[in-house]
């Protein structure tokens, strides 16, 4: 946000934060989200290079286009698990997986 608009809000009363903030997470926890979100958009990410539907996805882990959807979505009914899997059944290496994950 920038720095005029959040001094504006404050301005008039109201109060700014993050997700952390609203939800009261834990360093922890707000880590792990991340962490999660980070694993869906890689995926999604990498399935877009290869230029795969979420159908033909689907198809490769042996699950459905409603999940995989669910998956890039960052939906927290999705393993970790099956978001690994998925993006090694991509062809993700450790490195590339590690990549993905990284702080930025």
């Amino acid at each position: 946000m920038r720095a005029s608009k959040r001094k504006k809000l404050t301005k008039a009363g109201w109060k700014v934060g993050d997700a952390k903030d609203f939800l009261g997470l834990t360093d922890e926890e707000a880590a792990y989200i991340e962490f999660r979100l980070r694993l869906a958009k890689g995926l999604k990410a990498r399935r877009a290079r290869r230029n795969l539907t979420q159908v033909e996805l689907a198809k490769a882990i042996r699950s459905s286009q409603s999940r995989v959807a669910k998956m890039e979505a960052g939906d927290p009914t999705v393993s970790v698990d099956l978001l690994v899997r998925s993006l090694m059944a991509l062809g993700a290496s450790n490195r590339d997986i590690a990549k993905i994950i990284a702080p930025r």
